[in-house]
């Protein structure tokens, strides 16, 4: 008798990603400069909720298989009492389901765009310095298909542009480093797949605390829409960020493939040739250039590029634009001059 349907399809997907992974292995290899001859570690991101408990359990039972070093990271937040205790018994676990290296790391969060994208930001510096010290040719994250609908409602909500509407995506960071297996499955098999194994789990209050907007999405949005649209709500959100994703990589190249050309011999960024750009493409171009002045991307909104692109389109004298990350932008002499100040 096979495995419980919960639990092949966690194996099922985490053994694609595996795969892909061994396929990558000489840029990923090159990136991190792993020995010729040693087996690749991959790293479970693991909080010791359903999903990435049951991320971990699957990466643990198919390593071995394709002979892949399986290990975990877990990453205390200090933003509860008992968190170092919680993320302890955590390594403990992880440990019995013999994953090596498995280590607990403790991060301080900031306060920069917010609690949540703080702690976000704090979480993914500490998952990238684990993966450098332990040469980690990919770090598995528990994100399922009901975290990418959330996702999208989120950037719908704050009325962001089609890149923040595609989500997240399966493959992300420097050499393809995060990998996302459980996109294309729900929340509910993760913690089924948990279930029948016996595998504990701890649910993190903030995940229920109505303080948090995505926890008031999840547990009072979300619901309102499944019984005023009926189901397939979460499904069509992640066909949704799918879509966009397409888009978004097209009008990304486009907006990459033309930025020289928008530029001057000094490499100022001239308003006549931005202004001729389609909006999508000009736009791009504007963040691209604002994030490498020195703006965090997490804390870079829609309607921050809108400000900027007002120079370009609506320009009546205004002064500087002041930006996250202390960058700022202003008009000078037909230029768009964006520097930290």
């Amino acid at each position: 008798m096979g495995p419980h349907p919960a639990v092949a399809a966690i194996r099922l997907a985490v053994r694609r990603v595996l795969h892909d992974v061994l396929t990558d292995r000489p840029d990923n290899f090159s990136a991190v400069s792993v020995p010729a001859g040693e087996p690749p570690l991959v790293l479970v991101a693991c909080s010791g909720g359903a999903d990435s408990m049951a991320l971990a359990s699957a990466l643990a039972f198919e390593a071995p298989k394709l002979s892949v070093r399986a290990g975990a990271v877990t990453v205390d937040h200090g933003l509860q009492a008992g968190s170092a205790l919680r993320a302890a018994e955590v390594v403990t676990r992880l440990r019995a389901m013999r994953l090596d290296p498995v280590e607990s790391v403790a991060v301080t969060v900031g306060r920069e765009g917010g609690p949540e994208a703080a702690a976000r930001d704090a979480r993914y510096a500490a998952l990238d310095a684990a993966a450098e010290r332990h040469r980690a040719a990919a770090v598995l994250l528990g994100h399922t298909r009901d975290d990418q609908a959330e996702t999208v409602l989120l950037g719908l909500a704050r009325g962001s542009g089609t890149r923040s509407l595609s989500g997240m995506a399966a493959v992300s960071g420097a050499a393809g480093r995060y990998r996302r297996p459980f996109l294309q499955l729900d929340r509910q098999t993760a913690r089924k797949a948990c279930l029948v194994q016996s595998i504990p789990v701890w649910d993190d209050p903030h995940n229920t605390d109505p303080a948090y907007t995505r926890s008031r999405l999840r547990h009072e949005g979300l619901p309102a829409l499944e019984k005023a649209l009926g189901k397939g709500v979460v499904e069509a959100l992640a066909r949704t960020a799918q879509l966009s994703r397409d888009d978004a990589d097209a009008l990304d190249t486009w907006a990459a493939t033309v930025e020289e050309s928008v530029r001057d011999d000094s490499g100022q960024l001239q308003c006549a040739k931005l202004y001729v750009l389609p909006a999508a493409v000009r736009r791009r171009v504007l963040r691209r250039a604002v994030i490498a002045a020195g703006a965090p991307a997490g804390s870079l909104f829609a309607r921050h590029i809108e400000e900027v692109d007002r120079l370009i389109t609506g320009w009546r004298g205004q002064g500087a634009i002041n930006l996250p990350g202390r960058v700022e932008a202003r008009r000078q002499g037909g230029r768009l001059v964006i520097r930290q100040g």
